[in-house]
């Protein structure tokens, strides 16, 4: 098939829309990701960091709170906790509109749709109430910022995060011989593990679980608190040198400068950059994407010391990612952007919305079709093969909001003869058209185009 603007658009971006002009070139879409940020810039989202004082707020007042239970001042402790919930909780519906407004107004499309397949690759849930909606934060600062950069700094930026720290159980991770395991549970692998089988080697990657241990041990020491954030702790530490791959690390005073070291030497192995790689085709690509373009894709990765630009630019560059058009089913927070960006929804329309409502028409029916945003079940993020999304039940969540959600947002809709070519340009094929041309109602043409295979795959 080869390139075209419109298979540029929807399969790297976040689908076509009538107010942003679809990439002429390969090198177009690779530009979106050169100068600055621009849907970041328009429509922020503070990083991690800036919500700290907030949930440190939040849960301060809520043990204060819980500590005077049966007391005459609980009432009004209770109304401090609530009304510091309800500040942060105004502060992340803002947000969330920005992060819709981003994917249906961005002209870097291309930049949105990495920042959550990279958000996705180092997943993490939020537990407690307080953290149960921080997992965007932690994706502006730790993810966002290093997608065109080398991998390594965003590895380090992750594993020093509060956000995976708390995820993976890292903070009660205790050396066995450091000072600070006296009557403490001992050492967790969870980061450990995942951080070998799913950030970096990949699940059959060339480590055993010797490494596991060893690394667990290097990791050690990293913790975080409610005031600070991140924080190395020496006491938490494991004592003398740790073996990972072969290659020893630390040996003198516990120091973050060891786990560093481990992390650079993990990003540039070669393990790496065939997970990275292939991971990166399946996303945008194919369920079972061309070994070539792969090898192509770990070899520039790994020529340039660990860069992503070049991971980007050969898949871009492969005949592969364009005649596997329509290869791919879109999760479902793909299918909602899409769908929003088409029409497009204005951005007064998101502006005006309160949770409930952004709950109910898209929040909601990403659920139903199977992605609860920002929750997935487990550390290794969503699944990618098409057979996990194409289930009864998910279909049927895509065709109720495929003929709902336009309506609710539009009193009067396009005429569906003119939309299938919005939706699809030359791409939709004669059953599509016919289907168009013979609705009987504008609702119900344009839902079974946002309903149909051509629009749901890419």
């Amino acid at each position: 098939m080869g390139f075209t603007p419109e298979i540029a658009a929807i399969r790297f971006g976040e689908g076509l829309s009538p107010l942003v002009t679809a990439p002429g070139s390969a090198s177009d879409v690779l530009a979106q990701l050169q100068g600055a940020d621009l849907a970041a810039e328009a429509y922020p989202i503070p990083s991690f960091a800036d919500l700290l004082p907030q949930i440190a707020k939040v849960e301060r007042l809520r043990r204060i709170w819980r500590k005077a239970a049966g007391k005459a001042e609980e009432a009004e402790l209770r109304k401090n906790h609530r009304e510091a919930r309800a500040e942060m909780s105004r502060a992340q519906v803002q947000h969330t509109r920005h992060f819709y407004t981003r994917s249906i107004t961005t002209e870097q499309p291309f930049r949105e749709r990495l920042t959550r397949f990279w958000g996705d690759h180092f997943t993490v849930v939020g537990g407690s109430v307080a953290f149960r909606h921080a997992a965007p934060y932690y994706v502006e600062g730790a993810i966002r910022p290093w997608i065109t950069g080398r991998f390594v700094d965003m590895l380090k930026a992750v594993v020093t995060h509060p956000m995976m720290l708390l995820y993976l159980d890292q903070i009660a991770s205790f050396g066995p011989n450091s000072k600070g395991a006296r009557g403490r549970r001992g050492l967790n692998e969870n980061l450990a593990r995942e951080l070998l089988e799913l950030h970096t080697l990949g699940v059959d990657g060339s480590y055993s679980q010797t490494d596991v241990r060893q690394l667990a041990e290097l990791l050690t020491g990293l913790s975080s608190t409610l005031r600070d954030g991140f924080v190395f702790r020496e006491n938490m530490a494991e004592p003398d040198a740790e073996t990972v791959l072969g290659k020893s690390y630390g040996g003198g005073p516990a120091n973050l400068d060891d786990i560093y070291a481990v992390l650079e030497d993990l990003a540039i192995h070669p393990d790496t950059a065939t997970h990275l790689a292939r991971k990166l085709a399946v996303h945008f690509t194919s369920d079972t994407p061309d070994e070539g373009m792969i090898a192509d894709m770990a070899a520039a990765y790994l020529a340039s010391g660990g860069a992503l630009m070049p991971l980007y630019e050969v898949m871009l560059e492969h005949p592969f990612a364009w005649d596997s058009f329509g290869q791919k089913v879109k999760q479902p927070v793909d299918f909602v952007m899409s769908a929003l960006r088409v029409f497009p929804v204005p951005v007064r329309t998101i502006a005006k919305m309160n949770r409930g409502q952004m709950h109910a028409l898209m929040t909601a029916p990403m659920a139903a079709m199977g992605q609860n945003l920002y929750r997935p079940l487990g550390p290794d993020g969503w699944a990618e093969d098409a057979e996990h999304w194409v289930t009864p039940q998910g279909v049927a969540a895509r065709l109720q909001f495929a003929m709902a959600m336009p309506s609710a947002i539009y009193r009067s809709l396009p005429d569906p003869r003119e939309f299938v070519t919005r939706a699809l340009g030359d791409l939709a094929d004669e059953r599509l058209l016919f289907a168009a041309r013979a609705a009987e109602t504008r609702r119900e043409g344009v839902g079974l185009i946002l309903a149909s295979p051509g629009f749901q795959r890419r």
